[in-house]
């Protein structure tokens, strides 16, 4: 049986602009964090503001670890000669949760749907190698009801096992969401059925 990733490469910050040039035409190449597809229209959106002379922004981005979700975008290039160039080198680097996009201005000279592949590969992959990767480690959220009684045994086990406190209600009936390590869910949830009057849920 295949274990389940618990570990996965991203960015935790947009990295910094890079330029390839190719016979006059510029591509500006940058990479994002993002946590839904959502998300990438309106950064798309800041991109053409910033540029005002823009022809082209040809994009990739991929979500997921298990799941995987992705989308590469030509924006009018020859089909496949852009988006699928910087799809490749997202999966070259090993990354996901980003959103790669490279901005094209045209320089007068056509580049062939060769030349269009390997420019948009190249800056993609100057965009990726100038950004800062990190290791993640993939979390589950875990929500303890209990009542106000209980506080101090339930802040006992979360100081215990290093646990972070995402949201707490705290009432008469109290409710604490944990952000618990993947690999670590299956102990967590075994010591906590100990605690008779914690109630635990799992959210969707």
């Amino acid at each position: 049986m295949e274990q389940e990733a618990t570990k996965y490469k991203s960015v935790d910050t947009p990295g910094e602009e890079v330029l390839f040039k190719e016979r006059k035409s510029k591509f500006y190449g940058y990479t994002f964090p993002i946590e839904s597809e959502e998300a990438v229209k309106p950064i798309l959106e800041e991109l053409r503001k910033r540029h005002s002379m823009v022809n082209h922004i040809c994009y990739a981005w991929q979500l997921g670890v298990k799941d995987i979700r992705y989308r590469a975008n030509d924006d009018g290039e020859p089909n496949n000669s852009a988006g699928m160039p910087i799809y490749g080198q997202i999966q070259s680097f090993g990354v996901t949760n980003i959103l790669v996009a490279v901005v094209r201005i045209f320089g007068g000279t056509k580049l062939g749907v060769g030349g269009l592949i390997s420019a948009y590969k190249e800056t993609a992959k100057m965009a990726l190698d100038n950004s800062i990767i990190m290791e993640k480690v993939l979390t589950q959220h875990i929500i303890l009801v209990f009542e106000y009684s209980e506080m101090d045994t339930v802040m006992r086990f979360i100081k215990k096992h290093q646990l972070d406190i995402v949201d707490q209600k705290l009432h008469l009936y109290c409710e604490i969401v944990l952000k618990v390590q993947k690999d670590m869910v299956p102990d967590i949830l075994k010591q906590l059925e100990a605690f008779h009057k914690i109630s635990i849920k799992i959210p969707e």
